[in-house]
């Protein structure tokens, strides 16, 4: 299922893998070669840059009096609700921009 090649003990993993808890046992998954580092770490950058420009214009709505106090209810929490969630997926992706620094 994995097309593995083979298996090995070790005390630590190997530079470049990925490591996982299966049924108490950790495993070191090494993507060296498999995996582009750069190209992936540039597309999770920009993927935050991405977000941070949404949350900035949300923002400016948001500080707006006149936004906020014409708009309806329901359009004001729908902006707060959307900064909420583009702040959640940028703070993921950035956990997994430095998890992957981390591998390299």
């Amino acid at each position: 299922m994995g097309r593995l090649e083979y298996s090995t003990s070790a005390d630590a993993a190997p530079h470049g893998s990925v490591t996982f808890v299966l049924e108490g046992v950790t495993v070191a998954l090494p993507l060296e070669g498999v995996v582009d580092f750069k190209a992936e770490a540039d597309r999770l950058a920009k993927d935050i840059a991405k977000h941070e420009g949404e949350i900035k214009k949300i923002d400016i709505k948001l500080a707006n009096a006149e936004f906020v106090r014409k708009a309806p209810e329901e359009v004001v929490d729908e902006q707060r609700e959307r900064r909420a969630e583009a702040e959640a997926a940028k703070a993921k992706l950035g956990a997994a921009l430095e998890r992957l620094k981390a591998a390299i």
